[in-house]
């Protein structure tokens, strides 16, 4: 990936292409762009009722880009059900550069000062990109989701990708999108202003999940 930088990620991201690696030990970089993008219609996330419950009653605490590389460490770590990674050392690096650059963010749930969970994605307009997530304690990374949902609808954001459905993302409303339609709306959100930080830091939970009402 010699020559290749944060704006060159950015232009990737613009026209619907975003890069993985094979495996945490494959030096390679190759940039997919599926045929059907998962993404999670702002308008009609779900959050199943005892996620509501956990967030409700502020079992984790919160923070924003408090360690985005300690974040995407624990994502490129192997976890239960999940031995291998598509984050290498590259694609750490270059993730770190845009976290740098104001582009790329993180949010931590922690429990008892510990690290519990959380999730990075990029920014770009009003366009955020899911990147990875993990959890170390039972709703930690879900508790993150819900955190990344009340801040984009907050901040005007007009499309959560999610790059794959899977059954996990399902529940939260994620569907399939075909690749024509996906770039319709990402050109579109792309060019459009959003504010990633609006959102007031350290909301209660029941007023996090109120934000995310009014704003649907």
């Amino acid at each position: 990936m010699r020559g290749f930088g944060v704006n060159e990620l950015l232009s990737c991201y613009a026209r619907g292409v975003f890069p993985m690696a094979e495996s945490r030990d494959d030096p390679r970089v190759f940039l997919l762009e599926p045929d059907v993008r998962g993404m999670i219609p702002l308008n009609r996330f779900h959050i199943p009722r005892s996620l509501k419950k956990t967030v409700r009653k502020d079992v984790f605490h919160v923070t924003v880009n408090r360690c985005f590389e300690t974040v995407v460490r624990a994502c490129a770590s192997p976890a239960p059900g999940r031995d291998e990674t598509w984050i290498n050392p590259v694609i750490e690096s270059l993730y770190g550069e845009m976290h740098q650059q104001g582009h790329a963010h993180s949010i931590e749930c922690w429990k008892d000062g510990a690290l519990a969970g959380g999730l990075y994605g990029v920014s770009l307009g009003a366009a955020f990109f899911g990147e990875s997530m993990f959890s170390r304690q039972t709703d930690a990374s879900k508790t993150a989701l819900v955190h990344l949902v009340a801040r984009l609808k907050v901040g005007g954001f007009k499309l959560l990708d999610a790059q794959f459905t899977t059954a996990h993302l399902e529940r939260f409303g994620a569907v399939g999108v075909p690749r024509r339609s996906y770039k319709q709306m990402l050109a579109k959100a792309v060019n459009e202003d959003a504010d990633f930080f609006k959102l007031a830091d350290g909301l209660p939970g029941d007023q996090l999940l109120q934000s995310i009402t009014q704003t649907s």
